[in-house]
């Protein structure tokens, strides 16, 4: 058995991309962004899957350029140089992830709420979210081993649940449900696009695995596309077979659990309650995956110059890092909604890829990457936070303002840190692999 070989063949990479997309976002997202965009979010989901294969793009031709499982933060630094303005937006990277987890611990309290005599309140949503956040803090501490053993177990049940789910639905729909006369305004499109996406936003994870790919330069573009291709067609059924089944009252009226409850008209309380339960494994093994890797970044970031060295410090089989995180995240649970949760994580994740790809155009010689749709992966990301920001700002209340307030304490957390600590954020890669700068397969791109 040769012992140099990679771990990751192109069906391998595809797995985990397909498993790390397929997780909360779409429990979450169909029902926020229905409630936006009615049965027009049909054309969101298609829109964003066409952003997210330009985005996957541009993030592959960085992968095999900078093989580092550091991902978006060694791309961060490689494009940026390591100054103040890369290590703020590491600071903002972590902040995003702390938000979706959040975002995730909500659903789940939600669902679970769904199971009580009491139905869904504030309060059974919180408790929730906070118990299972705890109950995945403590694993993670004592090791993830045995979690980490069942995902591929766990990818296999969510999808199967959600393709015996479209492939029924799909079959009893009904049409009047997609007429244009009762649907939202075409610009409300725009306005759904930043959750859309934020269904599909795992697929970055696929960057994280070039050091134990099998010849990068080749697999890694293909892993992208059709990953992301397979979800796509996964999601659009999914949200056909929706509002194929309820009407867009009936949607907005449980917008926070519309999936499951687009499984009663044809299933019946069985259906709903099989949904759920499959909510309920896809947002635990979100939360798990999400919190390894919040706690990795932590680490990361404090041992690179960027986070407290507090985040350093070990306990259990983990650090410090993991409970301060889980302690940030707290408060995000206990005084946000799901649809503000929701949304804040969305748009954040839009600007870190948009940054991300603004800073790809500075090394895109040396990534040999093609400047047309770099630049499309930017117009995407870039115009679906402008209207995101606009339409939730019109939601919620001074949503502008805290947005700004989040740039504006991120990018002043750095000054302090650089200031008391005197570190700066590294690059990992300090040499390109010739190997891996070989052109990628011409059929794609």
């Amino acid at each position: 058995m040769n012992k140099n070989k990679k771990a990751f063949t192109l069906f391998n990479a595809i797995f985990l991309g397909i498993g790390s997309m397929v997780g909360a976002g779409i429990f979450i997202v169909i029902g926020q962004a229905g409630a936006i965009a009615g049965n027009l979010v049909i054309v969101s989901f298609i829109i964003t899957a066409f952003i997210a294969l330009l985005c996957g793009y541009s993030l592959s031709k960085l992968a095999i350029t900078y093989p580092s499982r550091g991902g978006i933060i060694e791309y961060l630094v490689q494009s940026y140089g390591e100054g103040f303005f890369s290590g703020a937006l590491g600071v903002l990277f972590y902040l995003a992830q702390l938000i979706s987890l959040a975002a995730v611990a909500k659903a789940f309290g939600t669902y679970v709420s769904t199971y009580m005599s009491q139905g869904i309140t504030e309060l059974y949503t919180n408790i929730f979210a906070v118990s299972i956040l705890g109950i995945f803090v403590i694993i993670n501490l004592f090791g993830a081993t045995l979690i980490s053993k069942i995902e591929s177990f766990i990818v296999i049940i969510k999808l199967t649940a959600l393709l015996i789910f479209s492939i029924v639905a799909i079959y009893y729909i009904d049409p009047s449900h997609f007429t244009l006369a009762d649907s939202p305004k075409s610009i409300n499109i725009l306005y759904s696009l930043g959750l859309t996406f934020f269904a599909y936003q795992g697929f970055s994870v696929i960057t994280n695995s070039v050091e134990d790919m099998q010849n990068p330069s080749k697999t890694m573009l293909k892993a992208m596309i059709y990953t992301i291709l397979i979800v796509a067609v996964l999601y659009i059924s999914v949200t056909v077979a929706v509002f194929g089944n309820l009407s867009l009252a009936e949607i907005i009226k449980s917008k926070d659990f519309a999936l499951a409850e687009a499984a009663q008209p044809e299933f019946g309380l069985i259906g709903f309650k099989i949904i759920v339960a499959t909510a309920l494994i896809a947002t635990a093994s979100a939360i798990n995956a999400t919190l390894y890797a919040v706690t990795q970044i932590g680490y990361t970031l404090a041992k690179d110059g960027d986070l407290p060295v507090s985040y350093e410090r070990h306990v259990f089989h983990n650090s410090e890092g993991l409970l301060i995180s889980a302690l940030l995240i707290i408060p995000m649970i206990l005084f946000l909604n799901l649809s503000e949760i929701a949304a804040v994580a969305a748009i954040t994740i839009l600007l870190i890829q948009g940054f991300t790809h603004i800073g790809h155009l500075f090394v895109i010689k040396k990534t040999g990457a093609n400047l047309f749709l770099v630049i499309l992966a930017i117009s995407g990301t870039v115009v679906a936070a402008i209207f995101a920001i606009y339409y939730t700002s019109g939601q919620i209340d001074n949503f502008g303002l805290y947005i700004v307030l989040a740039f504006v304490g991120t990018f002043s957390l750095e000054v302090l840190l650089r200031l008391f600590n005197n570190r700066t954020i590294k690059k990992q890669v300090l040499f390109e692999l010739k190997s891996l700068n070989k052109p990628a397969d011409s059929s794609l791109f």
